[in-house]
């Protein structure tokens, strides 16, 4: 599986090349297809900020790219750069403030150079542990497909319809992808028939980035406002709701794309089942439930264009919701799968060693 997931791995966001990166600029696709290089960490950061890449793996991974850009920089400029990169460190810290993977890679980058031997080079050793971060992202989401795809199998062994919200594709992360990699691997073994996408407002990541993925694979693909979420649970045979994740509590509850809490509790009622598919990295256990995290907001106006016009009147436009532990029947890591996620269960899951 693992082979044929990464020769059908066709879409790749993120590119570290020449001593930049490089960003397929999510904004604009799928009608055009445009790079932004950045080769400071004010541009990565600005990147991250305005959505020219999006999901939490990915942000993570350029975060920890651009520390190697803020080192470069900072050795240059002479002095304690040390302390100066740790403002770096700040900036990237305050741009999406909800992603778990964000800080879990910038701790890691700080943690390396912490450990870093004297006489060492700190940006050889700083570029290695990005690449590193890059490179087990990836492979993470190679063994998460294979988990996830084989619990379909496990409760529905023929083809069937599955309903996904967001974007948790390879756009999202470093290849392959965290809920959209499961679905491509049910895919190749025959598990799915029809995959159904909420258009995912008001950014649209369902609609022009899943749905762009899913059809440059073959999957046959169909979007959906995302208020026929329910009616298409009732009526279309989904046996699955598959989706990423932003952050997770130590408790099970999942923080994740606005508009995941009410369709969880629909897959409830209609006993349709819940997977959650994402790293051990983006499990916080030192966030005891998901009513602690700060929930972004984003701009008014990306609710208030309407026909290029712009609506004289409020808006509310949180980015994420809490999606509440006993909503979810599977949460699927590269560390194993957890079952009706808890406390205890979670902690446990937290200390096993990666899967192969």
């Amino acid at each position: 599986m693992r082979d044929r997931l990464l020769a059908a791995d066709k879409v790749k966001a993120i590119e570290w090349r020449d001593g930049s990166l490089h960003l397929l600029d999510q904004r604009v696709l799928p009608s055009r297809t445009h790079w932004v290089a950045c080769s400071t960490v004010e541009s990565v950061a600005d990147a991250i900020r305005t959505m020219v890449v999006r999901g939490a793996p990915a942000i993570g991974i350029c975060a920890a790219y651009g520390l190697v850009l803020a080192a470069r920089e900072r050795i240059a400029e002479g002095g304690d750069w040390q302390a100066a990169w740790e403002e770096d460190y700040a900036l990237l810290a305050h741009t999406r403030p909800t992603a778990s993977n964000l800080f879990w890679a910038l701790q890691r980058m700080r943690d390396r150079l912490d450990r870093l031997k004297q006489h060492a080079d700190p940006l050889v050793a700083l570029e290695a542990e990005a690449v590193a971060i890059h490179e087990s992202d990836r492979e993470a989401n190679v063994v998460m497909a294979q988990l996830g795809m084989e619990r379909i199998r496990k409760h529905q062994g023929n083809a069937q319809a599955i309903l996904t919200h967001g974007n948790a594709g390879a756009l999202a992360s470093g290849g392959v992808g965290t809920a959209l990699g499961v679905i491509h691997a049910a895919y190749l073994e025959g598990l799915v028939e029809q995959v159904y996408v909420n258009e995912t407002r008001p950014w649209l990541q369902g609609s022009r980035l899943t749905a762009w993925e899913l059809a440059g694979q073959g999957i046959p693909v169909a979007v959906n406002a995302d208020s026929a979420g329910a009616h298409i649970l009732k009526t279309k045979g989904v046996t699955w709701v598959v989706v990423g994740a932003d952050c997770i509590a130590a408790n099970g509850d999942v923080i994740s794309k606005i508009g995941t809490y009410q369709l969880a509790v629909c897959a409830m009622h209609h006993g349709v089942r819940f997977m959650v598919v994402a790293s051990s990295s983006t499990l916080d256990l030192m966030m005891a439930t998901g009513e602690e995290v700060a929930l972004e907001q984003r701009d008014m106006g990306e609710l208030l264009e309407v026909n290029g016009q712009r609506l004289d009147i409020a808006a509310f436009n949180p980015v994420f919701d809490v999606t509440p532990a006993d909503l979810i029947d599977v949460i699927v890591t590269e560390k194993g799968i957890v079952e009706r996620p808890d406390t205890a269960k979670l902690a446990k899951l937290m200390c096993r060693k990666r899967l192969h």
